[in-house]
């Protein structure tokens, strides 16, 4: 069967915001790689603008942390058994499992044993920690999608074949940020400091990180009187979650806006920022930057036996040492918060410093994702149809 007599067949699964970024990405090139392509399964706003038919809404897997998750595993694994069903009914081409590891393994090797090909984008940080996932990963994977370069020869020395993509966040944001654009656009002065405060992206991090961030705006604002701050919302619904904080503390001058959080972060000096993906986007915009973050204890604790890097944040982990501070749980005080923030506003020869470090991180990652993903995924799903 040749590709031009028929139209070859995608299932996806995209579990979160980050993952729809990537397999947005991931979509884009194979609208030139296979432009005849339909994609369908779990994905996100932006998949579903290229074309993506989604059967179930992404938010439904949207959940971090442990124990967090433990009240949604019923409704997680029905939707997990009735896609598989679907799947395994009317089988696709090829399946790529975006992220979502803990969701995507699972069905991956069910997929793969009934010879669909699996490929997987973002390999999970088996270099951080929960090693033994690479036997998982063996079991459930052909073909993983690496966007980070030292991640290729630790899955091929267990038998796993890899392909190098880097990061489509290097792609998309330019190597020397438009920070006066971004004031203009965000209505900020053109001078004077500014800093970029992003609590997260979900229900449960506002909850817990939020009223510290807050009480360390505040704390700031009294020691650096003429410094602004900029948030961004990533919903509505957790703008709400946030207005009470902001009703709490009327004299700060904040600017809260909806989404955009690459533009506030593009129009700042420095960043207060949650552990996560968006500490990518940080070191890739150049900022200096406090990474911080909250989860319930039982939780943090399960995460510290798991771990055995001395870091947690992107920047940290790509550079192989601390470049920028993390200031985790307990210790993450407003006072300690504050501290390191003003720091990092206030030190230029360590933006210098970090300047040189994210500009070589960002050359590294830049990679053209989307072409390299597609033609990965285009060869595995040739492949197939050369079978059959």
């Amino acid at each position: 069967m040749s590709l031009q007599s028929s139209q070859p067949r995608l299932a996806m699964v995209a579990g979160e915001p980050s993952g729809d970024i990537l397999g947005a990405a991931l979509l884009d090139g194979l609208a030139a790689r296979l432009p005849e392509a339909r994609s369908y399964g779990i994905g996100g706003p932006r998949m579903i603008a290229h074309g993506f038919d989604a059967h179930f809404p992404m938010e439904k897997l949207t959940v971090r942390g442990y124990v967090e998750a433990l009240r949604h595993i019923p409704e997680i694994l029905g939707i997990r058994n009735e896609l598989k069903r679907q799947l395994l009914a009317d089988p696709p081409d090829a399946f790529v499992g975006v992220d979502a590891p803990d969701f995507n393994f699972g069905l991956e090797h069910a997929l793969r044993e009934h010879g669909i090909p699996t490929v997987h984008l973002v390999c999970p940080s088996i270099w951080a920690w929960r090693g033994g996932r690479i036997k998982k990963i063996a079991k459930a994977v052909d073909h993983m999608l690496c966007v980070f370069p030292f991640e290729k020869p630790l899955l091929e020395k267990a038998g796993v074949a890899a392909t190098y993509v880097g990061h489509p966040l290097a792609d998309q944001i330019p190597l020397e940020p438009d920070v006066a654009g971004a004031r203009v656009t965000l209505g900020l002065p053109a001078s004077g400091p500014v800093i970029g405060v992003l609590p997260g992206s979900r229900r449960s991090e506002i909850e817990l990180i939020g009223p510290t961030f807050f009480d360390a705006m505040a704390l700031m604002q009294q020691r650096e009187p003429g410094v602004r701050f900029v948030m961004p919302a990533a919903t509505p619904a957790l703008r709400e979650l946030l207005k009470p904080l902001v009703d709490a503390h009327p004299t700060l001058a904040l600017t809260l806006i909806d989404g955009n959080a690459q533009l506030a972060m593009t129009a700042a000096d420095a960043l207060l920022v949650k552990s996560g993906t968006v500490t990518l986007e940080a070191a890739l915009l150049k900022k200096p930057m406090v990474i911080s973050y909250k989860v319930p204890w039982l939780t943090g604790q399960i995460m510290r036996r798991q771990g055995y890097l001395p870091y947690v944040g992107l920047p940290n982990i790509l550079a192989g040492r601390f470049v920028v501070p993390e200031i985790l749980q307990h210790f993450a005080t407003p006072q300690a918060l504050a501290d390191a923030t003003l720091t990092q506003l206030r030190d230029d020869a360590n933006r210098r410093t970090l300047t040189e470090i994210f500009t070589e991180m960002h050359h590294v990652l830049k990679q053209n994702t989307a072409q390299r993903a597609a033609e990965a995924v285009a060869q595995v799903v040739e492949s197939r149809k050369g079978r059959g």
